[in-house]
C-alpha cells in the first residue's frame, strides 16, 4: 500500500478517534516554553497505536519552532532494522500557554498533542489527548531514571490512563 496513503488512513482514524465523545476534562501544565521544549527526545514509553505499528525501537521525537509552529520530526528503527521518518508541524492551541498543540503529519488532519506533565528542566514528559487513548513518555536521554518513569506512568493513573497498557519502548542504537 501506497505509504502516503497509508498514512492518510491512519492519521484519519487517530483524528475520528480523538473526536469521539470525551471522558471528563484533561488537565495540562500551565505553560510550556516552546525555546526550551525545542530539540530531541526519545520515546520511553506509550499507549500502543496503528500509526506507530511500524516501529519496533530507538523511536524519537525532534521538535524545531519555525515561525509561528513547530516542526515535528518523528523516526523509529522498524522490525527490518531500516528506519522509518514522518514530518508534520505543530501549531499551539489559544490561551492554552503551549500546553496544547494540534499536530499534523498529512494536513488537513490534525491531533491533539497535550503536555500533562514536565519537569522543570525540560528533561521528562508526559504527553496525551483528551479520550486518554494515545500517551508518550519522553525523555531527553535515550535511557531514563526507573523511579522518574513509575511518578509519570502513576500520574498518567492519576489522570485516567491505563498504566497497565503503556509500553516500554527500546533505545538501542541511536538513529543517524
Amino acid at each position: 500500500m501506497n505509504r502516503h496513503l497509508l498514512a492518510l488512513l491512519c492519521l484519519s482514524a487517530f483524528v475520528s478517534t480523538s473526536q469521539a465523545a470525551e471522558p471528563a476534562p484533561l488537565p495540562t501544565v500551565a505553560a510550556v516554553d516552546l525555546q526550551r521544549y525545542a530539540g530531541a527526545w526519545y520515546e520511553i514509553a506509550l499507549l500502543p497505536n496503528r500509526f506507530q505499528k511500524q516501529c519496533v525501537a530507538d523511536t524519537q521525537a525532534r521538535y524545531r519552532l519555525d515561525g509561528n509552529r513547530v516542526e515535528v520530526i518523528n523516526r523509529c528503527r522498524t522490525s527490518n532494522g531500516e528506519v522509518d521518518r514522518t514530518a508534520g508541524h505543530a501549531k499551539t492551541v489559544d490561551s492554552s500557554g503551549n500546553a496544547k498543540l494540534r499536530v499534523t503529519f498529512f494536513w488537513p488532519f490534525y491531533g491533539n498533542y497535550w503536555v500533562l506533565d514536565l519537569d522543570e528542566d525540560y528533561r521528562h514528559v508526559l504527553i496525551g489527548e483528551p479520550s486518554r487513548k494515545y500517551a508518550w513518555v519522553l525523555s531527553r536521554t535515550p535511557q531514563m531514571d526507573e523511579a522518574q518513569l513509575q511518578k509519570l506512568l502513576d500520574r498518567a493513573a492519576e489522570l485516567g490512563f491505563n498504566k497497565q497498557a503503556f509500553q516500554r519502548t527500546p533505545q538501542t542504537q541511536p538513529l543517524e
